[in-house]
């Protein structure tokens, strides 16, 4: 009866013990076992992700194709969909605190100078178009008729090194990223250097998030006024948002191909204030390393979702799924920090998202290494695949991400948009501010 009820392999980063204690702590153990047990309904739903493009009937196919010889039972789409139904969100939202948080690694790209860098941006997650989810999730508006579908705006707190998620929360669209930072600051620490965009330089945000004694690195518009109280010899200069004292730093980024050369200018704010131990320079080319949390929103709704509307169609349901979607998503990651943490100085980088997704799919399917030996592989099959298959040392970028082949029959871009790629090169000039 609870043997559908596995991961794979990943079932050992979250074993029965786990699954049974959520259980127990959101009040969900059932008083008498069901044909279809509350732990084996919250596999069904981690599984439900890693196999997005499938209904849950073809989910409860693929945990049971391993399972020959057992004498199993065949639900329904109605069964199953009771089932999740009596389960509800709380243990997948409790799952998820129990195994977000950033990744044991000995990696040292996942801190500078002794802070761990971390980053916040949101992003919208495409709903099922149902009147229950019309009741919560709106539709955006825009051109062309706006969004077909309703959204949910979503904010996460990653670690750059590793991706890994360290919070999360998720609201309909009303809510702006600046509400949901405000929350999300629950999980800053001292001893954390916190990356974001312009959008987030708002100075009762900055004072907010500065109140937990992480450190910052916001980006901010250019023509902004600030005054320059002292400068410093490394170029940047000592000013003050609100009451909060801040650090400017004006930069030049030229980037270098054959087909010329691109300048851009970037003001950033820091509240790391001392221009010796943190130098300006160093803090401009840390500050690219925020393009993570692009990279790991792109493997959550291409590589995981594969662009695809999520399929509850309650409100309930939804929360139900997108905690059980960035709990897989902090599964996948660490299976990838285990591999890559195993050979000392291999930056995370490099290891394949796809690769440890196909892979643990692969583990499903086959109901491999459910159960661990008495000798414990922190690498595993999913670690040894991606080990095997590293990808190259990051390229600089030279241009934004674009789609190559859009849905629309309108070319958003231009017909004449240069997509050749380039060698480049990227130098950075400190400007002096005017006094």
């Amino acid at each position: 009866m609870f043997a559908p009820g596995h991961l794979g392999e990943l079932t050992r980063l979250v074993p029965f013990e786990m699954v049974d204690d959520v259980l127990a702590t959101t009040r969900r153990t059932e008083s008498r076992v069901r044909l279809l047990p509350a732990r084996v309904v919250i596999y069904l739903l981690l599984a439900g992700c890693l196999f997005a493009e499938l209904g849950y009937q073809q989910v409860w196919r693929k945990l049971t194709s391993g399972l020959s010889g057992l004498p199993l039972v065949s639900p329904s789409g109605s069964a199953l969909r009771q089932a999740r139904q009596r389960l509800g969100p709380q243990p997948l939202q409790a799952l998820f605190d129990l195994l977000r948080g950033p990744a044991a690694t000995n990696a040292t790209q996942v801190r500078w100078r002794g802070l761990l860098l971390s980053v916040i941006d949101g992003t919208l997650l495409t709903v099922a178009d149902s009147p229950a989810n019309t009741g919560r999730y709106a539709k955006q508006r825009g051109n062309h008729g706006g969004s077909g579908y309703p959204q949910l705006r979503l904010s996460a707190l990653l670690s750059c090194g590793t991706r890994s998620v360290l919070d999360a929360v998720f609201d309909p669209v009303s809510t702006g990223e600046l509400d949901q930072a405000r929350h999300l600051a629950r999980s800053l620490r001292p001893g954390m250097l916190l990356l974001a965009d312009r959008n987030y330089a708002a100075a009762d945000l900055i004072a907010a998030l500065a109140a937990t004694g992480a450190h910052l690195l916001i980006r901010c518009k250019n023509g902004r006024k600030l005054p320059v109280l002292r400068p410093h010899h490394d170029g940047s200069f000592f000013s003050i948002i609100g009451r909060r004292p801040i650090r400017v730093i004006d930069a030049q980024i030229s980037i270098t191909t054959t087909a010329g050369t691109h300048t851009g200018s970037y003001r950033l704010l820091t509240t790391l204030l001392d221009p010796h131990t943190h130098p300006a320079a160093e803090l401009v080319r840390l500050y690219h390393q925020r393009w993570a949390i692009e990279t790991a929103y792109l493997e959550l709704k291409s590589s995981i979702l594969g662009g695809r509307v999520l399929r509850a169609r309650t409100p309930a349901g939804v929360r139900q799924e997108v905690y059980a979607l960035l709990a897989v998503y902090q599964l996948l990651r660490t299976a990838m920090v285990d591999a890559t943490d195993s050979q000392p100085g291999l930056d995370p980088d490099r290891a394949s998202f796809t690769t440890a997704l196909n892979t643990a799919r692969d583990q499903i399917v086959h109901a491999a290494g459910v159960i661990a030996d008495t000798v414990i592989d922190l690498v595993g099959v999913i670690g040894a695949h991606v080990l095997a298959h590293l990808l190259p040392d990051r390229r600089i970028r030279i241009k934004s991400r674009m789609i190559k082949r859009s849905n629309s029959k309108y070319q958003a871009r231009g017909p004449n948009t240069d997509r050749r790629s380039y060698q480049a090169t990227a130098s950075i000039d400190i400007i002096n501010p005017d006094p």
